[in-house]
């Protein structure tokens, strides 16, 4: 069987020590072997999030889901990718699968733990890499998809497992003893998918966000309240406060620890939205505690079972998909020279927060 209609492939590569800097390369549509399958990349979201996985690429390993070159990476996007070659048992040639892609044309995987809802990446390279990470998911078996929310599903869903395992690490851990929850960079949208979760749980939940985003960070309706981080002075230190750290932004981190004190009970970093990457010793190593969803992840997995995880977020994703349709305005493009620009459009900051960037490949 042919492994593909076309003879080139092509990668986006972003060096890993600037990411402002990029490169399209060509690259060879491999050869599909016993026990293999070759996907080809169809439709893709590009958000805040990809630009923290390449921030976070050396400490989180990000950056070895997908090897290339030495100095340079691949960055990981969520989206659909369609079968078009496979030599493993049960994965059939047009299947169309939701998982976690290269920025580039094609995925060479080794589909293992195949069953009617997908399989597990078992390639050996990413044999110790994050679990959730490695599994692909036919849209025929998806508890959570619906054809007509693709684009959603591309945006939000990695967010929103995020959010929605967040939530429930706070709420499973009591707040840790706050009652007040302040979520930075709170126009992003794992930030909004917590508050929307986290609504009417026991806590406050405040969000802080810049003067632009203001009046649409207010317009969602998810925060108790919405203040600018000029405007985090207001909080009360005298209220038990944690601090879930979406931005990274050391200054403003400084000045809430200086505000609150030791009203401050918990700071947690969910999201890098302002840091560009550093060495070993920054944040992903020291200071305040890292959230890291697979965590608690594994740890419901533990106590639920893997249908009682998926089934709790699939009701929790129906519920959110409706709301979010209308607080984003989905924006189309085509190719891998799109890919580039919109790669420098949200990576620099420059993207709306209504915005949501899809593109087909």
């Amino acid at each position: 069987m042919d492994t593909t209609a076309t003879s080139k492939g092509w990668n986006l590569l972003v060096a890993r020590d600037d990411l402002s800097t990029t490169e399209l390369t060509e690259a060879p549509v491999p050869e599909v072997r016993d026990g293999e399958a070759l996907l080809r990349v169809d439709r893709v979201g590009l958000t805040a999030n990809n630009v923290t996985y390449a921030a976070l690429g050396d400490s989180f390993r990000y950056w070895e889901f997908f090897p290339t070159r030495p100095g340079w990476g691949i960055v990981p996007l969520w989206g659909f990718a369609e079968v078009v070659a496979s030599r493993v048992d049960g994965v059939e040639h047009g299947s169309r699968l939701y998982g976690y892609f290269p920025s580039g044309s094609h995925l060479l995987v080794r589909p293992g733990r195949v069953n009617e809802r997908g399989f597990r990446e078992a390639s050996p390279h990413r044999a110790t890499l994050p679990s959730p990470y490695n599994a692909y998911a036919l849209t025929s078996g998806d508890l959570a998809y619906e054809a007509d929310r693709e684009d959603l599903q591309i945006l939000y869903r990695p967010l929103f497992w995020t959010s929605f395992m967040l939530a429930d690490w706070l709420v499973d851990n009591a707040w840790l003893g706050a009652r007040t929850a302040v979520l930075s960079s709170a126009s992003s949208k794992t930030a909004y998918g917590a508050a929307y979760l986290l609504q009417g749980r026991g806590c406050e939940v405040v969000g802080l966000t810049s003067r632009r985003n203001l009046a649409f960070t207010e317009s969602l309706g998810c925060y108790d309240r919405v203040l600018t981080y000029e405007d985090a002075p207001q909080l009360s230190p005298a209220e038990p406060t944690l601090y879930a750290d979406f931005a990274g932004d050391e200054a403003l981190t400084a000045t809430l620890r200086a505000h609150l004190g030791d009203a401050l009970v918990h700071h947690v970093v969910v999201g890098v939205t302002n840091q560009q990457p550093g060495p070993a010793g920054t944040l992903a190593e020291t200071g305040p505690a890292m959230f890291f969803a697979p965590d608690q992840m594994r740890k419901r997995l533990g106590e639920w079972g893997r249908e009682g995880l998926n089934r709790r977020f699939a009701d929790a994703w129906q519920r959110f998909a409706p709301v979010v349709e209308g607080w984003v305005d989905v924006v189309h493009d085509h190719g891998p020279e799109a890919l580039e620009k919109v790669w420098h459009e949200v990576q620099s900051g420059r993207t709306a927060p209504r915005t949501g960037h899809v593109l087909v490949l």
